[in-house]
């Protein structure tokens, strides 16, 4: 055992948002979706221990293990509470919690419980917001907050969705289980769309003390891998879901200083972008390709294999990016899409009408107050044609709506640049 240590709380934090999905996913497989409120319990106690006990004990050699095996005694003493339900035994001198319990904490059958739990979840009973919701909070461990932002309404309002939801998970006629045919192919499609919101939340982080959290990408990284891999699921689109994750991914380190900065595509350091993992990229695409049909995830990989095979910022083939922004806007059109067609649009010499398009969106008024990327994309384009006064407006308003440090330092190097010029 370590002596104990400041960062217990921060550990705890960063297993819950490792484990706690595939404890709720392990537990209700054993105890069923109508004890879901119990499973709940079970994992926040098992957190709880751990913060005790480690706080007086310092941490175990394997934390993960403690939880894990903490998660199993406790589910234990809830199958012994419910020994005499039908679902579980069928005579009770045959049954053993023990025996039932640690069949279940393998990898693999980890691995699949925890995609049965994300199908529970994409159940048709459920609207489409309802499903991506749940699946972030009891398969992802998001906060109530986070998930409201990802789906851009009041905290409020998604914690009441969330308790009706979760009411129909546990009293509705829903079963863990990959459902086969169309039925599977309409749930992918919304598991897709988690795993897409859970790494750009990630890649994207709104947490004030952490550009980029690496645990979400690599969970969504992960169970990309899953539905990948697994006979059930395993079709092009999710190869290039994945490929378009691991191509992000790969650029992590050079996306942040030492000193904690955030660095933009054109002053990143390419030599720090893992090429095996872009390898990886590539390989999935490939395989995305070997169909006739052309998904979003298709396009954005081919866009970030378009920006890791450039050698440097100034070798970017920013025609046939623009060709790809084209595709995207026909298949997917969304503000997003505007805005980053838009700085495409820049690159190729064509800023005033990069600006047109950007003021051309329907909402922009409301976007450039609430959220920054579309000042601060503004100021940044104003800031080529050298219209200062307009530069420097959109420039501190989006200084002024983001929390994230790193993206304040970032906007104010540029109003000083604006401002000394």
């Amino acid at each position: 055992m370590s002596e104990p240590t400041q960062n217990t709380e921060q550990l705890i934090d960063h297993l819950f948002r490792h484990q706690s999905g595939k404890m709720v996913a392990v537990l209700t497989h054993i105890v069923g979706l109508q004890q879901i409120h119990l499973v709940e319990d079970i994992v926040q106690d098992s957190f709880i221990s751990a913060l005790q006990h480690w706080k007086m004990k310092g941490i175990p050699d394997e934390p993960a293990a403690w939880l894990m095996q903490t998660a199993k005694n406790k589910a234990i003493d809830l199958l012994r509470r419910l020994r005499y339900h039908a679902r579980y035994i069928q005579s009770q001198s045959a049954f053993n919690p023990e025996q039932e319990v640690e069949s279940f904490f393998h990898e693999q059958e980890m691995n699949d419980s925890e995609l049965r739990m994300i199908f529970a979840c994409c159940h048709p009973t459920f609207s489409k917001e309802d499903q991506v919701a749940l699946t972030l909070k009891l398969v992802f461990s998001f906060s109530v907050s986070e998930i409201a932002r990802a789906l851009l309404v009041s905290d409020a309002a998604m914690q009441k969705r969330l308790l009706r939801a979760k009411e129909l998970l546990k009293n509705g006629n829903i079963t863990l289980e990959i459902p086969a045919g169309k039925q599977l192919q309409e749930r992918l499609s919304i598991v897709r769309t988690t795993l897409y919101l859970l790494f750009n939340e990630g890649y994207l982080s709104h947490k004030k003390e952490e550009i980029i959290r690496h645990d979400l990408c690599m969970e969504a990284i992960r169970c990309a891998k899953i539905i990948t891999e697994h006979p059930a699921t395993k079709e092009p689109i999710n190869d290039a879901l994945l490929a378009l994750l691991c191509l992000h991914a790969a650029r992590f380190d050079s996306r942040i200083s030492d000193s904690n900065d955030l660095i933009l595509l054109e002053q990143q350091d390419r030599n720090l972008w893992d090429r095996d993992l872009i390898k990886v990229g590539y390989h999935y695409l490939n395989l995305a390709s070997e169909t006739p049909v052309i998904s979003q995830y298709h396009i954005e990989a081919a866009i970030a294999a378009e920006h890791s095979m450039a050698k440097s910022f100034a070798d970017t083939n920013w025609s046939r990016i623009l060709i790809l922004y084209n595709l995207l806007a026909e298949a997917r059109p969304s503000p997003a899409v505007t805005l980053n067609r838009a700085i495409v649009l820049s690159q190729l010499g064509e800023t005033e009408k990069a600006i047109a398009q950007v003021l051309s969106i329907g909402g922009i008024e409301q976007l450039i107050r609430t959220d920054h990327q579309y000042a601060s994309v503004l100021g940044y384009l104003y800031m080529k044609l050298s219209d200062r006064i307009k530069a420097l407006s959109y420039l501190q308003q989006a200084k002024h709506i983001t929390n994230s440090p790193a993206e304040q330092k970032l906007l104010q190097a540029r109003i000083d640049l604006v401002s000394n010029n």
